[in-house]
């Protein structure tokens, strides 16, 4: 008791002896309420005057929001430790909701895509429009739905008009919900990455980490230049993977489907139909055609 006495005499108030000291901290609410709850006898509480000192000064530190509080996030709470008080310290409700949103952005995986659609909420969509209103209520049944494995949606329309807005809406609506992740693809982008991944040998590897995605995005499909190697090697291995595993795949273009078709036909030996339509047979598999119309907002 004698070094808890130095202790407290040392940090009490000028011309407030030891005795006032305690008094004063037994009588702060929180203390008192505690060790009502806790029973604690007076032996107990002797023991436990410098914890309800410290729990006094941290707790003054917190609410004043003192930039030397080394918790930050973290509310200082009493608790039993072994027959006498101690001080902890509990997440906060704002570091708890801050935890969650970080959480909610890093199950959305953006490659080649702008930072800014890991924060797109249904807020950030205009909803005044009819067409658009119903693409929005396409991906919340897709949502409800998802453990059925719903087929996922094919979104088109001209350029600027939102389409990649509203599948990063979809993205957080499932990281918040459903707590799965989306991976949203620029695909020219990746085209062209994997393209340079010849050089290091690490094709395989780029494509494995695409077609495993829980959920995938591929955005802006057929505005790539087409290549008869990517379509049939590398895009058809990803679609043949997620249709026959059933995973969620979405997709945003220019085209519509026919359109998309001629898109992939068109190659330098000529006609390519066949090859076309194996592919276009995948994405009918994976997804329902919707288009969004608007004006380029860009």
């Amino acid at each position: 008791m004698k070094s808890v006495q130095e202790k407290l005499e040392k940090n009490s108030h000028r011309g407030q002896s030891y005795e006032e000291l305690v008094a004063s901290i037994l009588q702060d609410k929180d203390v008192a309420d505690f060790i009502k709850e806790n029973h604690l006898s007076q032996d107990e509480i002797n023991r436990s005057i410098s914890k309800f000192y410290e729990f006094i000064n941290e707790r003054k530190h917190f609410l004043d929001g003192d930039s030397t509080y080394i918790a930050k996030g973290y509310q200082p709470v009493l608790i039993m430790n072994e027959g006498y008080a101690d001080v902890s310290y509990l997440e906060t409700e704002e570091l708890v909701e801050i935890r969650k949103l970080e959480s909610i952005k890093n199950r959305i995986q953006l490659i080649n895509m702008p930072n800014v659609l890991r924060n797109i909420t249904v807020s950030d969509i205009d909803r005044s429009d009819e067409n658009r209103v119903e693409v929005m209520l396409a991906i919340t049944d897709f949502v409800k739905r998802v453990e059925e494995k719903p087929k996922g949606i094919y979104l088109y329309g001209q350029f600027g008009i939102g389409k990649s807005y509203l599948m990063a809406y979809l993205a957080n609506l499932l990281s918040k919900t459903c707590l799965l992740s989306t991976t949203m693809i620029h695909y020219p982008t990746f085209v062209v990455d994997i393209k340079n991944a010849i050089k290091d040998g690490s094709v395989k590897e780029r494509i494995d980490a695409v077609k495993m995605s829980q959920v995938l995005v591929l955005d802006d499909i057929g505005a790539e230049q087409h290549s008869p190697w990517v379509r049939d090697d590398v895009l058809q291995v990803i679609l043949q993977y997620r249709m026959q595993e059933d995973l969620p795949t979405f997709f945003t273009s220019n085209f519509s489907l026919k359109e998309l078709e001629r898109h992939f036909a068109s190659g330098k030996t000529g006609d390519e139909t066949w090859q076309a339509k194996r592919v276009m047979e995948r994405i009918r598999y994976l997804a329902n055609e919707m288009f969004l119309k608007g004006v380029n907002r860009r």
